[in-house]
């Protein structure tokens, strides 16, 4: 299941669809659509990961061609807050994330309505979010945890349910509800403003924006298997709509979640809006067209094989930090072996451990740790690099990769001794740090500042743009200064559970 480096996903035939099967839903209701994004509004990678030719954020194209009719809501789960639960492909918490995710939608255009801080009871670290958004001029809602939910649904749809949180002003015919990730508490600050909008006689519906699982591919296609990996801690599982299948004949992909909570759903619309419900299955309320813009099915299917596995690494190095328990592992393995996948199908694993091994064997680490690392180049290329008493193993890595790709020699020197030892000295000598070797975030500065003398290095520096999207492994989980440098340099990244330093607290 090698990279072919090929376009498996058309964005503008996905945009074209999508729209069109929006504004064919909004048209349902004649005063408002509230519209839950399942999965990702901003840097969907995942979908990028998987579907080759995806841009991350095509989805915000599409809410921009509609931005005169759009307000958004986001949503945060006040736990998620209290815990500092993180965004992984970010490396920033979910109350951080949402504060980009606003500027990023106020830079396109789109505006932000509210932020709804979900499930509210009295969390000290959300009631000091909720002060600081204030204080930036950002309406702020606290909603309290749904009386009756999850089963009873007179409880539910009254005025001590859906009616006791406060109604969210908004002023466009569709209303875009998300959040950083699952369990933001979209669904019920949608519903909840919908039943305050049935009380003031306005005709509004509820719809879903999806993405995966694709529900016109079967329950076992790669790309549907790759959404069962990425929601591993939550135990997706991928089935037939059987609410789709009894209604129209047709079988169609949800997930167990939806599927099984549909009945509870659909008893809970017919309620607010006090007629029959305008869906018939999960399948139903979900607007996805994810399928049109799927060209070439092969390619997406290795690069989704590929995402599983990346998956199942990073399910290990989580554990190792203590941000996943061993049912996520175990669920990862499960996955892989259902696929019959294993570590070694991706390409630059094997390379990166068997750097390691060459480093222990030249007496080459650092404090007794050696380190290895491998990139695959958009040529196939496998360019490897150890770590050093200098260097780390991923810095080492990225200066030989643009060597090669500058089409420079092996033994050409980018980083003077004079830099090098300047830096060193600052790290150890004024700033009292204990490892002085240089991180890739550290690297790429010197790189640059070796480039004003350098024509070789000024050669490399312009190369690393031609990293952008390659694959990486490490035999070890990079420091902090070494994944903030790979995430600016957009390199897809996964590594051993194994630490890099005996230390127990690692900061550089």
């Amino acid at each position: 299941m090698e990279r072919t480096g090929r376009i498996g996903f058309d964005n503008e035939k996905y945009l074209q669809e999508q729209s069109k099967a929006i504004l064919e839903r909004v048209n349902r209701f004649s005063d408002k659509l509230y519209l839950e994004f399942g999965g990702k509004i901003l840097y969907d990678y995942h979908a990028a990961r998987v579907l080759p030719g995806f841009a991350p954020n095509v989805k915000i194209r599409l809410l921009q061609n509609l931005k005169d009719q759009v307000d958004v809501i986001m949503c945060v789960y006040a736990g998620d807050i209290e815990r500092n639960k993180i965004r992984a492909d970010f490396g920033i918490t979910y109350d951080v994330d949402l504060l980009k995710s606003i500027d990023d939608l106020k830079w396109y255009g789109i505006h932000v309505a509210a932020v709804v801080i979900t499930r509210f009871d009295g969390q000290p670290a959300a009631a000091v979010f909720k002060n600081k958004l204030e204080l930036k001029g950002i309406r702020v809602y606290l909603h309290r945890p749904t009386k009756g939910y999850p089963k009873n649904v007179d409880l539910i749809v009254s005025d001590e349910g859906y009616g006791a949180n406060e109604y969210i002003e908004t002023g466009k015919p569709i209303v875009v509800v998300t959040g950083p990730g699952p369990g933001s508490g979209k669904l019920a600050t949608a519903l909840g403003n919908l039943y305050h909008d049935i009380k003031r006689g306005l005709k509004a519906g509820y719809a879903k924006f999806e993405t995966f699982p694709v529900w016109d591919l079967p329950p076992d296609h790669l790309v549907n298997i790759a959404y069962e990996a990425a929601t591993a801690d939550l135990r997706d599982v991928n089935m037939i709509d059987t609410h789709h299948l009894k209604a129209y004949g047709v079988k169609a992909v949800n997930y167990n979640r939806d599927i099984e909570a549909f009945g509870l759903l659909k008893k809970m619309l017919e309620k607010i809006t006090g007629s029959a419900s305008p869906y018939l299955s999960p399948t139903d309320m979900g607007v996805n067209r994810i399928s049109s813009g799927i060209i070439d099915d092969n390619v997406c299917q290795r690069a989704a094989y590929q995402e599983i596995i990346r998956r199942h690494l990073r399910s290990f190095v989580e554990y190792a930090m203590g941000r996943a328990g061993k049912d996520t592992v175990d669920r990862n393995t499960e996955i892989m072996d259902k696929v019959g996948a294993k570590d070694e199908d991706r390409v630059v694993v094997e390379p990166a451990r068997q750097a390691a091994k060459d480093a222990e064997h030249h007496g080459k680490g650092y404090g007794g740790i050696y380190c290895g690392a491998a990139i695959e180049l958009h040529d196939g290329t496998i360019v490897t690099g150890k770590n050093s008493p200098l260097l780390h193993a991923s810095s080492s890595m990225i200066l030989n990769a643009t060597k090669h790709l500058a089409g420079l020699p092996d033994n050409m020197i980018l980083l003077p001794e004079n830099i090098i030892d300047s830096v060193t000295h600052l790290k150890q000598n004024i700033l009292n740090g204990k490892n002085v070797s240089l991180d890739v975030e550290e690297t790429l500065i010197a790189l640059s500042i070796s480039a004003i003398s350098n024509p070789a290095a000024q050669m490399a520096l312009q190369k690393l743009t031609g990293l952008n999207n390659c694959e990486m492994h490490s035999s070890h989980i990079p420091t902090p200064g070494d994944e903030a440098g790979l995430r600016k340099l957009k390199v897809n990244v996964t590594c051993d559970p194994l630490f890099s330093s005996k230390r127990l607290f690692v900061s550089e």
